[in-house]
């Protein structure tokens, strides 16, 4: 195997592959890189793979000797990292065990493996596929994947359920004190409804994929009841899904609300950041105050010790006073995943929970639980 090819295309794709690597590989071949020189589509093929997370790119190089061999990931990568030369030359050794780098000012040998131990990548032959387009894909992981839950323990609730509905492609994620529910909109022709649940850790990972895709063609999405497979052209992203009944969200969603409330998002955001460092120092807790006279909302809380702070908002308000209380940093997390100059919020008690969305854009829910307030 031998090919030449730009530092920075190698950097930048084994950056990308090798999210895919576990750090404490359960066999020595998963610790690599599976690098394939094709010569005839003069091509370089990187996989990362931990046999649940699979990540496949492909770059152009000019590749005088076909051949694989895996490579280890992190070591692989520091040296192409450092390496300051427009080019660098990537040859294999007679028996294919290590492989020579050479820059125009030294050469770095590094040892592998042969690449007939490496698993391959699952496929998925039979089953749904399905075509999104990447601003819709992009807008459904930006809107859900930061409420997903961090327990491992509820590992349903640590990905994002995806459900076909009469409006096209729904995402949806919770962690048991958010809600975060986008729809596509997409006109999806599947025979048979989608319900699954990904893992946030490879949504995450095809995030980074979709923002850096400069194609207008669709995403080829092919799944089944086991697997999952993104198919970017130049990239794939593969993934097992996760198992177990996800939660009915939608009844938690309210019919009718008493109080609706409008601001203006940025506004919002910077009051609830400065209020919020205050917040931090004690239990995240906020309390929102609403003011119908006034057509204000007040933004205040009490950090023991330590002081107080409040932010005087205007807003448009319909129905009667109320204090209600929430963690600020959920209330941010979702204002900063609405694109809109306006935000509106209803709710019915202090005790019951809020409905944020971005007007304009009402495929976007976003669900907070109020906590109680200590008098």
């Amino acid at each position: 195997m031998k090919f030449v090819c730009t530092q920075n295309a190698l950097n930048n794709q084994l950056s990308l592959v090798s999210r895919a690597v576990p750090a404490r590989p359960n066999r020595p071949v998963l610790g690599n890189v599976l690098v394939t020189a094709d010569s005839p589509s003069q091509t370089v093929t990187l996989v990362g793979f931990d046999e649940v997370l699979g990540i496949q790119t492909r770059f152009s190089a000019q590749v005088s000797e076909g051949g694989e061999l895996t490579l280890p990931a992190k070591l692989l990568s520091d040296i192409v990292a450092l390496i300051t030369d427009e080019t660098i030359t990537l040859e294999s050794d007679p028996d294919h065990t290590a492989v020579t780098l050479t820059s125009l000012t030294g050469h770095y040998q590094v040892r592998g493996l042969g690449a007939e131990d490496y698993p391959a990548l699952p496929t998925v032959d039979q089953g749904e596929s399905l075509a999104l387009s990447a601003e819709s894909l992009l807008n459904g992981l930006k809107g859900s994947l930061f409420a997903t839950s961090g327990d491992e323990t509820k590992q349903v609730l640590t990905g994002v359920h995806l459900l076909t509905s009469a409006d096209g492609l729904e995402f949806a994620a919770t962690d048991g004190h958010r809600l975060a529910v986008v729809k596509t909109g997409d006109d999806l022709q599947v025979p048979q409804p989608i319900d699954l649940t990904l893992p946030s850790k490879a949504l995450r990972e095809l995030e980074r994929m979709v923002q850096g895709y400069n194609s207008t063609e669709p995403v080829q999405v092919s799944l089944d009841e086991v697997q999952v497979l993104f198919d970017l052209g130049h990239q794939r992203l593969t993934t097992r899904l996760l198992e177990g009944q996800y939660p009915n969200y939608r009844q938690l969603l309210p019919k009718q609300f008493s109080h609706q409330v409008t601001f203006n998002r940025r506004d919002l955001i910077a009051s609830l950041g400065r209020i919020a460092v205050l917040a931090t120092q004690k239990n995240n807790i906020i309390k929102v105050s609403l003011n119908q006279a006034q057509q204000q909302v007040s933004l205040t809380v009490e950090a023991q010790e330590l002081g107080s702070g409040q932010e005087d908002l205007p807003a448009q308000i319909t129905g009667e006073d109320l204090d209600i209380a929430f963690n600020v940093t959920y209330l941010l997390d979702g204002l900063k995943s609405f694109d809109t100059q306006a935000v509106q919020m209803q709710c019915n008690s202090s005790t019951s929970p809020a409905v944020l969305t971005p007007l304009g854009e009402k495929q976007i829910t976003y669900l907070v639980m109020p906590v109680q307030i200590r008098t």
